[in-house]
């Protein structure tokens, strides 16, 4: 029986910190999927779900990961395809109340999934993908917080985002 994780987030853009965690996970299972989430109650991202996976897939190149697209329950996704773990990364404190909320939520609805913490190496504890999208917006070089595979399509969408809203 393969142990199969889920590493569940916007990736709204993947970054250098998802890539750290989902090196380090992929390691851990037998599959890890990434699950392309989106939750139509937030305001819509900067990427859509379809040009997220495609950043994905230009920047993981792992045998074992996997890219997918959840638009319900992630807990539901989990049982549907046998998911033993959910991969969660954590950068600082703050993260945890949320994520810790999550888990809980997740458990009642998926008894049968863990939530699995990884802590950001220290290089990435800054680093999230509204980091990106706002040093973007004011100009600023986001060479260091994305994967060089994908900076330039990265930095053309965002600049695309800020011209249409001058």
């Amino acid at each position: 029986m393969s142990r199969i994780a889920i590493y569940p987030g916007s990736f709204d853009p993947i970054t250098n910190g998802h890539i750290d965690i989902i090196t380090r996970a992929s390691k851990m299972f037998d599959e890890l999927i990434l699950l392309v989430c989106f939750n139509p109650l937030k305001r819509g991202g900067s990427f859509t779900p379809e040009e997220r996976i495609d950043l994905i897939h230009r920047c993981v190149d792992l045998p074992n990961v996997r890219v997918d697209r959840c638009d319900g329950l992630v807990a539901d996704y989990a049982s549907q395809v046998g998911a033993c773990a959910l991969v969660k990364g954590l950068r600082a404190v703050s993260d945890f109340e949320d994520e810790f909320q999550q888990a809980l939520i997740n458990k009642h609805l998926a008894p049968d999934v863990e939530t699995l913490f990884m802590v950001a190496n220290s290089e990435y504890m800054y680093l999230s993908s509204s980091a990106v999208r706002q040093v973007s917006f004011f100009g600023g070089d986001v060479s260091t917080f994305v994967p060089e595979s994908i900076l330039s399509l990265v930095e053309k969408k965002l600049k695309r985002i800020i011209e249409s809203q001058t």
